[in-house]
């Protein structure tokens, strides 16, 4: 009697990194209006990033237990890795301001709206890179290069801010400011990593 081949479980991978890119997008959602000055979306953002760090361990066990992948499984990881740290940066920004006692102004605010249209773009190239195999690829780099695009808008608004830092007097204020204004730039940083990564 011949025993049937059994190849092992291939886990939706992909699938999984389109479920981190929506709780990253829900987090920056939270970020956006803690920018706009709704203080309660400070919660909503930690939460985000539990919940963030939650779907990027499902997908580390995912890559570790699945016998191929449609992409390259590294590739996935340092999307996933390079999302999760888009979190991290949004509750440390958060944190960082409460604990400066520095609410948003807004060049925050106008960055977080092109973090989170940034995440949009990636969440869409994930959905285009396709299952089962099927890659489409053209169309998933054209949404990286949309986040990438996004991206630069927000470089334009972090020049601004840090130029308007010349008129404070107050040193504790620019100090604190220039520190938030460059957590949002690191944060765009890995946003523009993942799009690179997609490509």
């Amino acid at each position: 009697m011949k025993l049937p081949w059994f190849l092992p479980e291939t886990p939706d991978v992909i699938g999984l990194l389109r479920e981190q890119a929506a709780v990253t997008i829900g987090g920056l959602e939270a970020l956006t209006e803690w920018a706009a000055g709704e203080s309660a979306a400070a919660e909503r953002v930690r939460e985000s990033e539990h919940a963030a760090d939650e779907r990027k361990l499902a997908l580390l066990k995912a890559l570790t237990a699945s016998f191929t992948t449609p992409i390259d499984a590294e590739d996935v990881f340092t999307m996933s890795e390079r999302l999760d740290a888009v979190m991290n940066g949004a509750k440390d920004a958060v944190r960082e301001a409460e604990g400066m006692d520095l609410p948003p102004d807004e060049h925050v605010l106008g960055m977080a709206g092109f973090l989170l249209e940034g995440a949009r773009h990636l969440a869409e190239s994930f959905v285009r890179l396709g299952t089962g195999g099927k890659v489409t690829a053209g169309l998933a780099t054209d949404a990286a290069d949309a986040a990438i695009k996004s991206q630069r808008q927000l470089e334009r608004v972090y020049r601004k801010a840090m130029s308007t830092l010349i008129r404070v007097e107050d040193l504790r204020e620019v100090m604190g400011r220039r520190e938030l204004y460059r957590r949002f730039s690191r944060i765009s940083d890995d946003i523009v990593a993942v799009a690179e990564r997609v490509w």
